[in-house]
């Protein structure tokens, strides 16, 4: 059975991403559609020089009728943040642009799962999927994903332990609302709280870092790429490879946590072959409940203001 991905946005992370994903697993076909026609022509042939050593892939750029036969459908499209603004600040100028991808892809016929990684991530993985009218489980959101990865650096680097060790994450929106779940994170097997290191003024500063550092990234080099590049290659193998992997992404809330609002927002997710498998309710304290609950608020005070074309 062939393989196929569908890439919608070639800027920095869908540039980056489609270089991940090649050297990550294999596909049989990649499909990249981006409205700077000339781009995707030059990353496909770009990107095709690499498979003498990842294996053969049809490597192409095309348009939304080629999304018909894929298995994930990657949107990376959208208007970058810009220093200084909020992944909310995108909210207006990256509906429209969502609206002008989903309805194409849906139209030609493509009944695979929808990835969504442009921001503000949870607000656009909603829309795509009550756009789409997909079932909740094929449309996901990459999340709190990124946010993670950064808190297990952050706080590897100040235990001076292998990053590998850490087991903590970050829940809620991906932007200002998010929250860290230092009750119940590990390092090497220990909760946090046996670590004296890791007071609660240390514990704050991580938490600053870790909503400072995206900004300032962009501050630096304009982007940031990297990271969300390798987090939509992880998600999109275990789609293609049917490997269960768990992750915070943007799922859909069906009452978890005690929300009310019917949305998507960052939280531990199983995903295979099928989407997503399972949304886990996690352990949490009190307060990081109602920090959860204070995200979806703001979340749903977003979306209940989107109007739509």
């Amino acid at each position: 059975m062939s393989k196929k991905v569908f890439l919608v946005g070639d800027g920095s992370v869908g540039s980056t991403f489609a270089n991940d994903l090649l050297q990550n697993t294999q596909i049989d076909e990649l499909v990249i559609f981006d409205v700077a026609k000339d781009r995707p022509v030059g990353d496909a042939m770009d990107l095709e020089d690499i498979t003498p050593f990842t294996g053969e892939t049809n490597i192409h750029a095309g348009d939304y009728s080629e999304a018909s036969d894929a298995d994930v459908a990657v949107i990376t499209a959208g208007v970058p943040r810009k220093p200084g603004e909020t992944r909310l600040d995108l909210v207006t100028k990256n509906v429209k642009i969502l609206q002008s991808i989903i309805k194409p892809i849906v139209d030609s016929g493509f009944h695979g799962v929808f990835v969504v990684s442009a921001n503000p991530v949870d607000i656009l993985t909603t829309l795509t999927q009550k756009l789409s009218g997909f079932p909740k489980n094929k449309v996901i959101g990459t999340g709190t994903s990124l946010d993670s990865m950064r808190l297990k650096v952050a706080l590897a680097k100040k235990l001076n332990l292998p990053v590998n060790k850490i087991d903590s994450m970050v829940l809620g929106e991906h932007g200002d609302t998010s929250f860290e779940n230092f009750a119940e994170s590990t390092a090497n097997g220990k909760p946090l709280s046996e670590y004296p290191e890791l007071d609660d003024a240390t514990l704050t500063e991580i938490e600053t870092e870790i909503r400072k550092k995206g900004g300032k990234i962009i501050a630096n080099k304009g982007a940031t790429f990297y990271g969300v590049a390798m987090m939509l290659t992880q998600i999109v193998a275990a789609i293609l490879e049917n490997r269960s992997i768990v992750l915070p992404l943007s799922a859909p809330i069906e009452g978890e946590y005690g929300i009310k609002h019917k949305l998507y927002l960052g939280t531990p997710t199983v995903i295979n072959g099928s989407g997503i498998s399972q949304v886990i309710e996690t352990k949490l304290s009190d307060e990081e409940k109602a920090k959860m609950i204070n995200s979806a608020d703001k979340m749903q005070e977003v979306l209940a203001g989107v109007k739509f074309d």
